[in-house]
């Protein structure tokens, strides 16, 4: 593994999970391979479990850790190439990420989508330039498109509680007050279709998502059929994709919050969410503190997806410095 961007870095799933469910069990077997080594944690946007979770991750495997949050420990930093730089950025990326690999054997890199170019966000452009100039190993904490650590970690933790070799997941819309990028949505629903599950998006109508990542995935505009039968229920939500009103809110139904009648449509599903969730309105408090919800274990297994990556990683960069 030389970057890991999406779900067709991980390989195989199988093995990928083999391998999770045995650093689970000895996360500090391999805490020399990252000796000497550096992981730069860059955040242009807040985070909680992914900055904490790769962090641990990368000290189990023996690894030093710099975390630089952007917006608070650094100069503000032109992003678009071929401007004049005379406004209040005064340092630009294209000096910046070669810097930053200097210092680094590893980069992990967190930002959003903006909501101000679809085609700057789904082009991935600071992801990409990360990729393009670092010179070393890329991670995305989640990017403009995707968030694969979350996705791994959601894939690990449905192996862990399935009860049926091909389980039937449901990942539905819900409703919340800001308009929120279709990472998560996008990224969960394009590995769950590779893992071979059956896979049902509901949504209201005008929240399709990209049809690349949802290829493959039955799609449903009433929720309460979509839950019939579910084995796993995943909340999310996420803004418009679809011109002229992406990013925008079209919908402030409550009545797609998940709840515990919802969840009694299916056969007796686990709940899931990446977290941070807004109690009430993405999902009700009797189903997120319920038997079934899985939204600790879901963030726990954060940090053995982190190390699944960064140790493939690191044993290929041993693999390029062999003589």
């Amino acid at each position: 593994m030389v970057h890991f961007t999406s779900v067709k870095d991980a390989g195989s799933l199988d093995k990928a999970v083999e391998e999770a469910f045995w650093i689970k069990k000895n996360r500090f077997a391999d805490s020399d391979l990252g000796k000497n080594r550096t992981a730069l944690l860059i955040f242009f946007n807040s985070s909680l479990r992914t900055r904490l979770s790769t962090q641990k991750a990368a000290e189990n495997l023996g690894m030093k850790v710099i975390v630089l949050d952007v917006q608070q420990g650094a100069w503000n930093l032109e992003t678009r190439k071929g401007v004049i730089m005379d406004g209040d950025k005064p340092e630009h990326l294209l000096e910046a990420i070669p810097v930053m690999g200097c210092y680094a054997d590893i980069i992990g890199v967190r930002s959003f989508a903006r909501f101000e170019n679809k085609e700057d966000d789904y082009q991935e452009v600071i992801l990409n330039q990360f990729i393009r100039y670092a010179g070393k190993p890329v991670i995305s904490l989640e990017a403009a498109t995707r968030h694969p650590l979350q996705s791994f970690a959601d894939h690990i933790t449905i192996e862990e509680f399935k009860t049926r070799e091909k389980p039937r997941i449901v990942l539905t819309w819900a409703p919340h007050p800001r308009a929120l990028p279709q990472a998560v949505p996008n990224s969960f629903a394009e590995w769950m279709i590779a893992a071979g599950y059956h896979v049902t998006i509901t949504h209201p109508k005008g929240y399709e998502l990209d049809e690349p990542f949802t290829r493959g995935a039955e799609i449903v505009y009433d929720q309460k059929e979509a839950f019939r039968g579910a084995d796993f229920i995943y909340a999310k939500n996420w803004a418009a994709f679809r011109d002229p009103v992406y990013g925008k809110i079209l919908n402030t139904d409550r009545s797609w919050m998940v709840d515990n009648n919802k969840m009694r449509l299916t056969d007796n599903a686990f709940f899931m969410h990446c977290l941070p969730v807004r109690r009430n309105m993405i999902v009700s408090d009797e189903v997120l503190d319920g038997p079934r919800s899985l939204v600790i274990p879901q963030a726990a297994n954060r940090e053995i997806a982190a190390q699944v990556v960064i140790k493939r990683i690191l044993n290929e960069i041993s693999k390029t410095e062999r003589p």
